[in-house]
């Protein structure tokens, strides 16, 4: 059996990636709006986020449906 998952756009990704783009394409006033968790809002930090996002499944499903939708549309983020 393979482990690889074409269909997942998130396969090969990890948070931390996931979140760096996000802050380097929105700023962390605009991440905080989008997704209003108190590690965006509240002195953010790529470390403190990843630490509340491990633990935080909901917010997570939030932070990765995000990164997906931005990196899916046409003027999102470039790779």
């Amino acid at each position: 059996m393979s482990d690889a998952q074409p269909n997942n756009p998130l396969h090969g990704i990890t948070l931390q990636q996931i979140v760096t783009e996000l802050v380097e394409h929105y700023g962390w006033e605009e991440l905080g709006e989008r997704i209003n968790i108190r590690c965006f809002t509240h002195d953010p930090s790529i470390k403190s986020s990843l630490k509340f996002l491990r633990k935080t499944q909901w917010a997570r499903d939030k932070v990765e449906a995000l990164y997906v939708r931005t990196k899916q549309s046409p003027w999102g983020m470039k790779r």
